[in-house]
Order: structure tokens, then C-alpha cells, then sequence
């Protein structure tokens, strides 16, 4: 078998773009991965892609961690963001030739699965409303009785766990500190009043603000008993300091993309959960994250803020590792969503059900993807 074609495909998802990968063989047995760039560098994302193609072409797709070894050499003076995302899109659809080549389920090629199930949170809970309502045809949040019914909506639906953010407050870096501190304790407060006190929530500030910032939020935060406060540093130290600062979990390095950048953080202990994003690792890096993470006996939690194809390829991994605290995903999406995909992702009860069927479980419909192109990211 012989990789004859690797191909980038966009599909527009409101909030940003889906970027899909597809690789093909002229055995007529075709892969697909998701390394999906919200906001940020697509167009170098799809230089990446075309660079990788050339290098792989001809070459055969099954010893797929040697593959991803060759990938990370030819980028490695180029080392970063876009290329390990390009790197990541292309090994895990990679896996997925190898899985249905043999008729099996990705994790099956790793011993698996650990679990028939893993427990899920509904992931950016309220953020789009605030934003895009319009676009994704979903209601809008505009006060706390928004906020209110959000909760009871999701808990409705059979989730145990959400995870929000700053919202409500325009551009959160460019408002005053105490300003979001405010507005946060008010989200969260009205969340907490909604669901109950069994109920877990977890609070995302990404890299909003600097250490100081952050323990101000982590001390205004405790009262609610948080799942988890979720920050992104570079710093490992002073994700310690904050970790030390504070008796809310802190979850930590969706930003980071190998082993390698992760080891310094687990060295350390400077988080208590890890956080591991499929579409920037791959499943092939993912997994070794996964087996650092469990030496130093912490558990992560992968998140997905991408298409129902990246929650499959999220899921893939959860089968396949032990230390799986919980998965998030973003349930409000581009009304389009289940419309680009085969199978739509099985959950029920707050838990997603692993997929049965080979390689990633899911393929993509292009005729319908090709109804949403992607014309550039907005704003």
C-alpha cells in the first residue's frame, strides 16, 4: 500500500474553520484527521501540509510512528504551532488507514479499550452565544437569566459537567482584571444556582492574563468548588505557584503539542490535570502524553472544540489510555455539523460511547462540505 495524495479540506464552522485531512492510497483505502485552526495561522497550516505531502508520497501509510518521526525531522528547524498541527492532521489519518486496513477500530491497534464509555463535559458552555448566536442558529445570552436557563438546558440533556469561560465582557484581555473577576463570579454563581452542587463546572481563562491575574481569579473562584480552573502558561514554575496558591485543580498545556514540551510541566507536578488536544498532538503523540502523565499518576482530560470527526479521533484516544479523568466537546456548533460527517457521535447520559466500527469510526461527506466553504476567519 502506497500513499498516492494528501489533502487539506475546509469547511467553514462559524466560529472559525474545520480543517479536515485526507489522506489517500491506491489501495482505494482513505484517512482522515482534523487539526483544526480556530482563529489563528490556516494558510500556514495548509503550506505545512503541502510540505509533509511531498515527503510522504510513495511512501507506505501502516508503520505510522516512523512516519510521524520522518515528519517531525523535516520540520524540526521549523519547529512549532502549525507544523505540529499539520503533523498531528496527517498521523492520525494515518492510524486511521492502518485500523481499517485490518477492519479494527484505531484503539484496538493499542490493546484497547480501557472503557465502553467516558464520562463528557459540554465544553465552551454559553461562549458562542455571547458571540455568534446568529450564526450558529443557536439562542443568545445577553444576562444572567440567559446564563440560568443555559445550565438547566444542559443538565437537561444529561450532562453531569460543563466547562465556561469569561463571557458577557467583550474582549476579556482588554478589560480590567477586576472587571472579568466581577463578571466571571456572576456567570459561574448563576451556573452554580442552575445546576446544583453535584454538579461539576470547570472554568477556561486560557492565557488572559499573567500569574497575578491568574490567582486573582483562582481566590474568587474558590467559593464555587470548580472541577478545575483552566490556564495556559509557558512558565511550568509559575504554574506551580499558582497550583500552590490555591485549592481549586488546575488544569493545564492544551497549548502544547509534543512529549517533549509537556515533560518539564509533569516533571514538576505544576498541574493537577492535563489537558491533551488530539487535533495539535495527533494520536501518535498523544498517547506517549498520555503515558507521562500517568508516571507521574495524573490523569488528563482531552478536549475537542472541533467537528464530530475530531470527536472521534478524541475519543480513539480515551479508549486506548488508562488516565482519562473526562473528555470535553463543544455541543453548540454551525448548524452543519452533523451534515459533514457519516455517523454522529453516540452520548447519552453525559458519557460518549466509543465507536465500534473501523479505523476512527466516522467518515466525511465532501459533497456536503463543500456547501460551507471557508472565506477567511472573521474578526
Amino acid at each position: 500500500m502506497k500513499i498516492t495524495k494528501i489533502e487539506p479540506i475546509l469547511c467553514d464552522s462559524a466560529w472559525g474553520v474545520w480543517v479536515f485531512i485526507k489522506v489517500q492510497t491506491d489501495e482505494g483505502i482513505t484517512g482522515w484527521g482534523e487539526c483544526s485552526d480556530h482563529r489563528g495561522c490556516t494558510y500556514g497550516l495548509l503550506g505545512c501540509v503541502k510540505d509533509l505531502e511531498l515527503a510522504l508520497i510513495g511512501k507506505d501509510p501502516r508503520p505510522v510512528e516512523k512516519l510521524y518521526a520522518n515528519m517531525y525531522t523535516l520540520a524540526r528547524q521549523a519547529l512549532g504551532g502549525v507544523a505540529l498541527k499539520a503533523i498531528a492532521g496527517i498521523d492520525t489519518a494515518l492510524w486511521d488507514i492502518k485500523a481499517k486496513a485490518l477492519g479494527v477500530p484505531v484503539y484496538e491497534l493499542f490493546g484497547g479499550p480501557y472503557q465502553d464509555k467516558i464520562r463528557a463535559y459540554w465544553g465552551h458552555a454559553g461562549l458562542y452565544r455571547t458571540r455568534i448566536a446568529d450564526l450558529m442558529k443557536i439562542p443568545h445570552i445577553r444576562n444572567m437569566e440567559d446564563v440560568y436557563a443555559l445550565g438547566k438546558e444542559i443538565q437537561s440533556k444529561g450532562f453531569t459537567a460543563l466547562k465556561t469561560n469569561i463571557m458577557l465582557s467583550g474582549e476579556p484581555d482588554q478589560t480590567p482584571l477586576q472587571d472579568n473577576v466581577e463578571i466571571l463570579k456572576k456567570i459561574v454563581g448563576t451556573l452554580r444556582s442552575a445546576v446544583g452542587d453535584k454538579f461539576d463546572i470547570a472554568v477556561d481563562i486560557n492565557a488572559t492574563f499573567n500569574n497575578n491575574g491568574f490567582g486573582t481569579v483562582a481566590r474568587a473562584m474558590e467559593q464555587f468548588e470548580l472541577m478545575w480552573l483552566e490556564v495556559d502558561s509557558n512558565d511550568p514554575a509559575a504554574l506551580l505557584e499558582l497550583k500552590k496558591s490555591t485549592r481549586i485543580p488546575i488544569c493545564s498545556c492544551g497549548f502544547l503539542s509534543t512529549a517533549k514540551a509537556f515533560d518539564p510541566f509533569l516533571n514538576m507536578r505544576a498541574m493537577d490535570i492535563v489537558n491533551v488536544e488530539v487535533a495539535g498532538c495527533g494520536l501518535t503523540e498523544a498517547r506517549r502524553i498520555a503515558t507521562l502523565a500517568e508516571t507521574r499518576e495524573l490523569n488528563i482530560t482531552p478536549y475537542n472544540a472541533g467537528s464530530h470527526l475530531l470527536t472521534f479521533m478524541t475519543s480513539q484516544l480515551c479508549a486506548s489510555v488508562p488516565n482519562v479523568k473526562i473528555m470535553g466537546m463543544d455541543i453548540d456548533a454551525a448548524p452543519w455539523k452533523d451534515d459533514i460527517v457519516t455517523d454522529i457521535p453516540d452520548i447519552k447520559d453525559g458519557y460518549i460511547h466509543i465507536p465500534r466500527k473501523p479505523g476512527l469510526g466516522v467518515e466525511l461527506n465532501e459533497k456536503e462540505i463543500a456547501k460551507h466553504p471557508w472565506h477567511g476567519h472573521r474578526g
